[in-house]
């Protein structure tokens, strides 16, 4: 089986390197890989952040389309835990409605499992995620400077 991996390059901060986990959610890395292939994260942001719990990212260029959700909630087998480094779709109370948000998590949130599909794991920068984590954020949970995804590619296919 081939591992797909990507990289997350933050500007000022780091990289944040990603195995994704075809087996947890196999639309929802596909999907992703396709918007990492047009380079659609390309000076996006971390615009969420909630230090103990994530960091949220994924406002592209333009609107992408919405997925089926891959969670148990939703009838899809996901077993892959919501713990610190897990990559995981963001979405509204649709289940149907990730698109192309992301989150990383900064601590463990079992209230998540079985809630949204969770379709990766860090394998290096947690470092990167902590000091993400830790930058002031206003009421809204935005930073109060922007925290800059200069690009996220692909590391191998």
């Amino acid at each position: 089986m081939i591992i797909l991996k990507i990289l997350i390059d933050v500007l000022d901060f780091g990289e944040i390197e990603v195995e994704l986990l075809k087996e947890y959610a196999p639309k929802t890395v596909e999907n992703f890989v396709k918007l990492v292939e047009n380079n659609y994260f390309e000076n996006s942001s971390f615009h969420r952040i909630i230090k103990g719990f994530m960091i949220q990212g994924g406002i592209g260029k333009t609107k992408a389309d919405s997925i089926f959700g891959e969670f148990s909630s939703n009838g899809f087998k996901n077993d892959l835990k919501h713990t610190k480094g897990v990559i995981s779709m963001a979405r509204t109370n649709d289940p149907n409605s990730a698109s192309s948000q992301f989150f990383i998590m900064h601590e463990d949130s079992p209230h998540l499992d079985g809630a949204y599909a969770a379709f990766g794991k860090v394998t290096s920068g947690l470092d990167v995620v902590d000091r993400i984590a830790s930058v002031k954020t206003n009421m809204m949970d935005g930073p109060n400077q922007k925290v800059v995804i200069n690009n996220i590619s692909l590391l191998n296919k």
